[in-house]
């Protein structure tokens, strides 16, 4: 018997489940207080294995999103996913996952992190499977094996702190195995968040159906990673390399993921590398030193980005499930109210004045241009930055302003307010919250002071990068241009740099076909042969013809003997 029976009761429990975090994250907050419960599960000798639980300005704060996000997806999805036959099992899922995702949030303990952890390895696996399709496997396979590096890098740090005589995130010292430790950390995060060369199996989860990808690519998983970041980042950045390190890694992300979202035509996948774009930028943030700027995007982040895949799946919706863009367009007229929750997220993904994206991204690109920062880190963040408003201002001119490449339009679909409701919620999210996280959470937050042509690059960057997204996403013709031609630089940017083949079965057929020769060679050759099955044969052979040797010498001695016998009868 299902205690969830729909998906709107799965909302409601989540509802109030965010009606108990958001004044407790309120409180929190404004009292700067933070409470830590702790059980002890065990001891051996001098380590104390503890079960901790959290409650911070910062944990508490980012499970109110959470719980507002789920809420509001779930609610989504109780007519997104009415015709879906096993509705029941996909209810649990998604709420594992919440539950996992919390857990994460509220263990400071590495050892009993891995509840929420491989908790939201294990079911993002399952939900990425869902369709139960070849193709669902493939991106179910490549993701959970992906995050299982991360996993494995958890379990190694987990034994290095060993000395430490405990595990908890909050206490953590320099020793000798700093720097072991914070590698394994870094690649752990870098896993979950997809940073390169991670990056192949974010696209990939799109398989999973659309709610799963608004919740996954808005607060959870792959935040899952820069939040890990965020908690150790004491710890972390007392190695001398660390902020380099990432600060490369993150804005060489950035950039591949701007860069192929302008090749891409699947509407979903361009959602996800945006998604990979803005991970990117937080972790850039945790590279300069910038771990609270770090935080404040993620929260904003997570508001418009759920808001643009829910604004995504009505439009799929529509569509009877299919995604790509150029069998879309002119849904202004259709989708009035999508379209312009639709824009707004947009624009709060380029980060326009005054909208939840402004706040952060813009102080974060403030902040690099003020500190003393590599030339080349911030062409690569300005150009980042220009390639985030191109690819959205080309899905909207694809999408709603272009000419009408589907099918004759017989109905709207603002009229479900099952899918219009959650959608104007977030809205006010993607509005609102950055400056309400800005005056009320973030207190003090200078802004850097910069010469004006400085503090407006950040805004002309992404008006030049609309308007060029604008001027070559050309009308004139029936059919949108909507990306360059089929030449060896849009492969290149299509494949994600190449990642997607090279993580995949681009590096398989080698290893595949020396597998095949060690197996012919030794486990169907010398170890066959030697071994119990060629003893076996050995033998067999060996008996068969001792058989047949004794078979030959019985008949000539009974024919000698019966020649003799007949030879004394005849003499008698």
């Amino acid at each position: 018997m299902s205690f969830f029976p729909s998906s709107l009761n799965a909302s409601r429990l989540l509802t109030s489940f965010f009606i108990f975090m958001f004044p407790l994250s309120l409180w929190s907050n404004f009292m700067n207080k933070t409470l830590i419960i702790e059980w002890e599960i065990m001891t051996i000798q001098s380590s104390h294995i503890n079960f901790m639980i959290i409650l911070d300005p910062m944990g508490t704060l980012f499970s109110s999103t959470v719980l507002f996000i789920s809420a509001n997806v779930m609610y989504f999805s109780s007519s997104y996913m009415a015709d879906e036959l096993f509705l029941k099992r996909f209810i649990h899922l998604v709420l594992l996952f919440v539950a996992s995702m919390n857990l994460l949030i509220f263990i400071p303990h590495m050892m009993i992190l891995l509840l929420g952890w491989d908790g939201l390895g294990l079911v993002s696996f399952l939900l990425v499977i869902y369709y139960q399709n070849a193709k669902s496997l493939a991106a179910g396979m490549i993701t959970a094996l992906m995050n299982r590096v991360g996993d494995v890098m958890i379990l190694l740090s987990i034994g290095w702190t060993l000395n430490q005589a405990h595990w908890s995130i909050m206490n953590m010292w320099a020793n000798n195995f700093s720097p072991v430790i914070t590698l394994c950390i870094m690649i752990a995060a870098m896993t979950k968040s997809a940073q390169t060369p991670f990056s192949s199996w974010l696209p990939a989860a799109m398989a999973a159906p659309t709610p799963v990808s608004a919740l996954v690519h808005s607060s959870t998983l792959v935040t899952a990673g820069v939040f890990l970041m965020i908690r150790f980042y004491p710890f972390l950045h007392k190695t001398v390399w660390f902020n380099n390190a990432i600060l490369l890694i993150a804005t060489t992300t950035m950039l591949m993921a701007g860069m192929s979202a302008l090749a891409e035509c699947d509407m979903k996948k361009i959602i996800a590398l945006s998604t990979l774009s803005q991970l990117g930028v937080m972790m850039m943030s945790l590279g300069l030193n910038f771990p609270h700027l770090a935080f404040f995007h993620l929260i904003t982040h997570a508001l418009f980005k759920a808001l643009l895949f829910l604004c995504a799946g009505s439009m799929i919706h529509l569509h009877h499930h299919s995604q790509d863009l150029r069998f879309m367009g002119n849904l202004s007229s259709q989708m009035p109210l999508t379209t312009t929750c639709l824009l707004t997220a947009n624009l709060a993904l380029c980060g326009s004045p005054f909208l939840a994206g402004f706040y952060s991204k813009d102080m974060i690109i403030e902040s690099t241009l003020f500190f003393n920062n590599n030339i080349l880190i911030i062409s690569m963040l300005i150009l980042a930055t220009a390639l985030t408003a191109a690819y959205s201002i080309r899905m909207m001119l694809t999408v709603v302003w272009g000419p009408l490449s589907s099918l004759p339009y017989q109905y709207t679909s603002d009229e479900d307010y099952s899918l219009t409701t959650p959608m104007i919620n977030l809205t006010a999210g993607a509005i609102c919250s950055g400056a309400a996280l800005n005056w009320f959470m973030f207190q003090p937050m200078m802004e850097p002071v910069l010469p004006f042509t400085l503090k407006v690059s950040a805004l002309l960057v992404t008006i030049m990068g609309a308007w060029l997204a604008w001027m070559t996403t050309s009308y004139t013709t029936s059919t949108p241009a909507l990306s360059l031609s089929y030449t060896s630089p849009h492969h290149f940017n299509a494949f994600m740099w190449f990642l997607v083949p090279t993580t995949a079965q681009g590096i398989l057929s080698l290893p595949m076909h020396f597998a095949h020769k060690l197996l012919s060679t030794l486990d169907q050759g010398w170890v066959e042969f030697l071994g119990a099955q060629g003893t076996f044969k050995t033998f067999s052979r060996s008996s068969a013809l001792k058989e047949k040797w004794l078979g030959a010498v019985t008949t000539t001695h009974l024919s000698l003997s019966l020649m003799f016998i007949t030879f004394i009868i005849i003499m008698h």
